[in-house]
C-alpha cells in the first residue's frame, strides 16, 4: 500500500519535471515551423540560439533560487511557487506577438522548470522506501523524456494544421494547465519531506508525514528508520556531465541535423517525434527494470562508455553522407542520433537526477542539488548558443568535444562514483565517510545522557 501511495505522489511530482521536458523541447519544433519564423519577422540564427540559451539561463536561476530558498520554503510551498511562475511564462509564450514577448516568456518558464526539475529528485529520494527509490526517484526522469516526447508529437501533429499561428500557438498553449494541476497536488494530498522538516527541526510534523509515506508499514520497523533518519541528520559533478555529454545539442538542433542530409520539413517534424518517443521509452524501461536491480554506478559507466562510441560513430556517418544522394547512408547517420537517445535516457537520465541527490549529506542537499542544476543548466547555455554558429562551421566535428567531455566523466565514474541502490540515505552517506548515528548510539547517548542526569541529582543530595 505504502509503495503505490508513493508512486501516485511519485506520478504527480513529476509533472514539475514534466513540464521541463515539454517546455525544452516544444522549441524543437516552434522554431522549426515557417509560420513561427514569418511571424517572428525571420529571426537571425543568433536570436534562434537565444530562443534555446534564454531559456537555459531561466533554468539556471531557478535553480539556484532553489539553493537559497528552497530548505526555507520547504520542498511544497517552494514547487507551488514554481508552478505559478512557469504557468505565467507559458502563458506569456503562447501570447506572445513578437520576439522580445515570446524570449520573455521563455526566460520565465526556464525559471520555474529549473527550480523544479532541482526540487522533485529530492523531494521524491527524501519520500521513497530504499527498496524501491530507484523506481519512485527515477520516474522524475520519466517525466523529462515523457514531456520530451509528447512536444515532439505535437509539434509535429500541429505542423499539418493550415499555414498559421495555430501551428506554433497550440503547442505552446497545451503546457499552461499543468503548472495548475501541479499546485492543487500540492496543496492538497502530496506530503512534504519528512528529511527536509526534521532538518528545520519540525520533529512532530516530520514524523506524521513519514507516517503518511509509510503507511501500512510495521510500526516498529516505521519508527526505527524514523530513528535513524533523524538521528543522521543532527553533485555538482553529475549534473555537469549530462550537459557535456551533448543531449541537449543534439535534441534542441537534430532539426538543423536532419536538414543538413536533405530531409523534408515534416518528415523532420516526424523524426523529431520518433525521437521523443523512443527517449521515453527507453527511460521507462530501464527505470522500471534496472536501476534498482542493476544500479546506479553500472548504469552511469554504461552509459558515459557508449555514448563516448555513439558520438563517434554518429560524427563519422554525418561526415560521409551529409553531401551526398546515398539515403542507406542518410539511415545510418540519423540511427547514430537514435542510439544516443537510447543510450542517454536509458542509462543515464535514468540515473543522474535521482544519483545526485541520494549522494548528498541532508545539511547540503537542497543547496548542492540546487548549484548542481545550476551548472547543468550554466553550461548548457554555452553549448546551445553556440550550437548553430558550431553546426555552420565546424558540422559533425562538433560531436568531439562531447566525446572528450564524456570519456573525462566516464573516468571520473569509473573510479569515483560508489553503489547506492537499494540503500537508505543514511547509508549512503555512511559509504561517504559521514558518521551515522544508529540506534544503539542513539541508545547509549539517551543512558549516558541519564547517567549524568542521576550523577547531578546525587551530587545535589550530598550538597
Amino acid at each position: 500500500m505504502a509503495m503505490w501511495y508513493a508512486l501516485g505522489i511519485a506520478f504527480f511530482a513529476a509533472i514539475g519535471t514534466f513540464l521541463f521536458g515539454f517546455d525544452t523541447g516544444i522549441a524543437t519544433t516552434t522554431i522549426a515551423h515557417q509560420s513561427w519564423i514569418d511571424y517572428m519577422d525571420k529571426p537571425s540564427k543568433g536570436l534562434t540560439g537565444a530562443v534555446v540559451a534564454v531559456y537555459i539561463a531561466g533554468e539556471a536561476c531557478g535553480a539556484l533560487t532553489q539553493t537559497f530558498i528552497g530548505d526555507k520554503l520547504g520542498r511544497i510551498r517552494f514547487m507551488q511557487l514554481m508552478c505559478i511562475i512557469v504557468t505565467i511564462g507559458t502563458v506569456i509564450q503562447t501570447a506572445s506577438v513578437n520576439i522580445g514577448m515570446f524570449l520573455a516568456g521563455r526566460v520565465l518558464a526556464g525559471y520555474a522548470v529549473g527550480g523544479l526539475v532541482a526540487t522533485v529528485p529530492i523531494y521524491l529520494s527524501e519520500i521513497s522506501d530504499p527498496r524501491y527509490r530507484g523506481l519512485i526517484g527515477g520516474i522524475s526522469g520519466c517525466g523529462i523524456s515523457f514531456g520530451t516526447m509528447m512536444s515532439n508529437w505535437v509539434g509535429f501533429a500541429c505542423g499539418y494544421a493550415p499555414y498559421g499561428h495555430v501551428q506554433w500557438r497550440l503547442p505552446l498553449g497545451i503546457q499552461i494547465p499543468w503548472g495548475i494541476i501541479l499546485f492543487i497536488g500540492l496543496a492538497t494530498f502530496m506530503p512534504n519531506s519528512p528529511r527536509q522538516l526534521i532538518r528545520v527541526g519540525n520533529i512532530d510534523l516530520a514524523r506524521s508525514e513519514f507516517a503518511r509515506i509509510r503507511r501500512g508499514v510495521d510500526l516498529v520497523e516505521m519508527e526505527e528508520e524514523f530513528g535513524l533518519m533523524k538521528a543522521q541528520i543532527e553533485s555538482i559533478a553529475v549534473q555537469t556531465m549530462t550537459s557535456l555529454t551533448g543531449v541537449n545539442v543534439i535534441q534542441y538542433y537534430q532539426t538543423i541535423l536532419y536538414k543538413g542530409l536533405g530531409i523534408g520539413s515534416h518528415t523532420i517534424l516526424a523524426l523529431a517525434a520518433v525521437y521523443g518517443t523512443v527517449a521515453f521509452i527507453s527511460n521507462s524501461i530501464t527505470t522500471k527494470y534496472m536501476t534498482d536491480q542493476w544500479g546506479r554506478r553500472k548504469m552511469l559507466i554504461t552509459g558515459l562508455a557508449g555514448i563516448v562510441l555513439i558520438e563517434i560513430y554518429a560524427a563519422v556517418m554525418q561526415r560521409e553522407f551529409q553531401h551526398t544522394d546515398n539515403n542507406i547512408g542518410k539511415g545510418f547517420a540519423i540511427l547514430g542520433i537514435y542510439l544516443f537517445v537510447v543510450c542517454y535516457y536509458g542509462m543515464l537520465n535514468s540515473t543522474t537526477w535521482l544519483y545526485g541527490a541520494e549522494v548528498l549529506p541532508i545539511a547540503l542537499r537542497s543547496k548542492v542539488m540546487g548549484l548542481a542544476a545550476a551548472s547543468h543548466f550554466i553550461v548548457n547555455v554555452a553549448v546551445t548558443e553556440a550550437g548553430p554558429s558550431a553546426f555552420a562551421n565546424i558540422g559533425e566535428n562538433y560531436y568531439y568535444v562531447f566525446v572528450a567531455c564524456s570519456s573525462f566523466f566516464l573516468v571520473i565514474a569509473y573510479f569515483f562514483f560508489p553503489e547506492t541502490k537499494q540503500k537508505t540515505l543514511e547509508e549512503v552517506a555512511a559509504a561517504f565517510g559521514d558518521r551515522v548515528v544508529d540506534q544503539d548510539d542513539s541508545l547509549k547517548r539517551a543512558a549516558s545522557l541519564v547517567g549524568d542526569t542521576k550523577h547531578v541529582e546525587s551530587t545535589e543530595e550530598v550538597v
